[in-house]
């Protein structure tokens, strides 16, 4: 015989999936953080933020024309529903002169393409390169949806096979003279990393990383502040690493 089930249980697990429901969608509504990196070209850094990506719209251009004859955009405007990679693009050029003009086009039956961002714009063998996390996105970037704390970073790499990563590690804090160590990782398009040795370290001249990636660095200042840390390492993106910022001597303001 069937077991019956109670009818406040079941109104207990409907409220609870509602209540569910409800807090994702406030979620979304508010957004998602997500740290923002853009390298155009020649390796410029167009922007290195922070912001909570959300449901955006994004205008498509018949300047987007990169793909080849007949690839350019329709001029409509395209909604891009919850947090993606492309979204938190388009969010960060509503702000950031920078970013503008986006050329994007929708021309493809697989998603948006991106052409240009500012003034870095496809030509010959160079493409707009996705990575979340260190690892290559394999659909376009109005599909790739983000969730808090991930790191997005669009790279207009000059061709394929793209170059690896580069991501830097140091400690928070760091004392007046006192040595402590740094690692430089490089991390290939499926997201594994492996130690790099040559990496210069910025911020701290005439240091270069070991076989290990393993470095030491020694700073200098005398009162409470940051120092920026970054490596640099031929034509590895971005180049340099995104910025590590090491309080040194004592406690520094919330950056």
């Amino acid at each position: 015989m069937p077991r019956l089930i109670p009818f406040r249980l079941v109104a207990a697990c409907a409220l609870a999936l509602v209540l569910a429901l409800s807090l994702s969608a406030v979620a979304v509504a508010k957004g998602v953080p997500v740290d923002l990196r853009v390298v155009g070209k020649g390796g410029k850094v167009l922007t290195e933020e922070d912001l909570k990506a959300t449901t955006t719209a994004i205008k498509t251009s018949p300047k987007a024309t990169c793909f080849g004859p007949g690839s350019y955009g329709s001029g409509k405007s395209v909604t891009l529903n919850g947090a993606t990679a492309l979204g938190a693009l388009a969010q960060a050029a509503k702000s950031n002169s920078a970013l503008r003009p986006l050329l994007i086009t929708d021309a493809f039956d697989f998603g948006l393409g991106i052409c240009g961002v500012g003034g870095s714009v496809v030509s010959g063998k160079a493409s707009w390169y996705l990575k979340v996390n260190h690892k290559g996105a394999t659909v376009s970037g109005d599909a790739v949806k983000l969730k808090p704390g991930d790191e997005v970073l669009w790279d207009l790499a000059p061709s394929y096979p793209y170059p690896n990563e580069l991501a830097l590690e140091a400690p928070e804090r760091a004392e007046t003279g006192v040595p402590f160590e740094v690692r430089v990782f490089s991390y290939d398009e499926k997201g594994k990393r492996k130690p790099l040795a040559g990496a210069k370290i910025a911020g701290a001249p005439g240091v270069v990383t070991a076989a290990d990636g393993r470095a030491t660095v020694t700073l200098t200042a005398t009162g409470p502040q940051y120092e920026t840390l970054q490596a640099t390492h031929g034509k590895d993106i971005p180049s340099p690493s995104a910025p590590v910022f090491v309080c040194v001597a004592g406690s520094c303001a919330p950056k």
